[in-house]
């Protein structure tokens, strides 16, 4: 009897799939990452409310003002602070951090005989 040849053919046709090879990064690489997206510059919001009191009580602040504050609150945010109250010369405004919008502002003549609660945080600017 003469040989058999057998070829196996597999059920299912073989698919090739690209390598592809992830990008492996240390941990200190990772750090750098992480610690680069928290202090990210994050533009500042005014929410509604804030704006009205703005214009309101006649509050100017310029422009690099607000982006002292705006560096300042991610500054809290990086700390761990969640509502901050943010003192400057012309006035007061209450910030959420954590999400980065100005809630409320007032002139500091009228934050004088205030009474602040539920921030977790002060920044003082002259």
């Amino acid at each position: 009897m003469g040989k058999i040849n057998i070829n196996r053919v597999p059920l299912q046709p073989s698919i090739r799939q690209p390598i592809t090879t992830k990008q492996v990064t240390s941990p200190k690489q990772s750090f750098l990452q992480h610690l680069h997206e928290a202090t990210v510059k994050t533009e500042l919001k005014v929410s509604k409310h804030a704006n009205q009191r703005l214009a309101e009580r006649n509050i100017h602040i310029s422009d690099a003002e607000w982006q002292l504050v705006s560096e300042k609150v991610a500054e809290a945010r990086s700390k761990g602070v969640n509502d901050s109250l943010v003192l400057m010369d012309q006035a007061a405004l209450i910030v959420s951090a954590k999400n980065a919008t100005v809630i409320t502002a007032m002139d500091r003549t009228e934050a004088k005989n205030q009474l602040f609660t539920n921030i977790d945080g002060t920044i003082v600017l002259n």
